[in-house]
């Protein structure tokens, strides 16, 4: 019944991935003076990143063709790892203690959650 679900699985981390990096660019883009609200919004970052979740969201449509959605709580909540983890590698940002903390509590969530699979 679950065999090729590790193909699924993957492509589904991977739209959560792919959706981290459109959140990033996004708050990237935000994070800019702009001339006017309509530049703000109409330019190629949030058009691109808009294009990334267009994608992120057709790609977890066809992964949950194929997985169980009790494989839900592990991986959705992987992108509270990523957006920071990207932030870090793309804007410079700091992670405080207090982040890291509820990140190695997720993660924890998570592995605890994958064992009663």
């Amino acid at each position: 019944m679950f065999a090729g679900l590790g193909k699924y699985l993957l492509i589904w981390i991977i739209s959560v991935f792919i959706s981290s990096i459109a959140q990033v660019l996004l708050k990237l883009e935000a994070n800019k003076p702009h001339a006017s609200r309509l530049k703000e919004y109409l330019n190629p970052c949030v058009a691109g990143a808009y294009g990334i979740f267009f994608v992120s969201v057709f790609m977890t449509y066809y992964a949950l063709k194929y997985v169980p959605l009790t494989y839900s709580p592990i991986v959705e909540p992987l992108s509270y790892i990523f957006v920071p983890v990207i932030g870090v590698l793309l804007l410079k940002e700091k992670i405080s203690k207090r982040r890291i903390l509820g990140m190695a509590i997720m993660i924890a969530g998570i592995v605890i959650f994958s064992l009663g699979k």
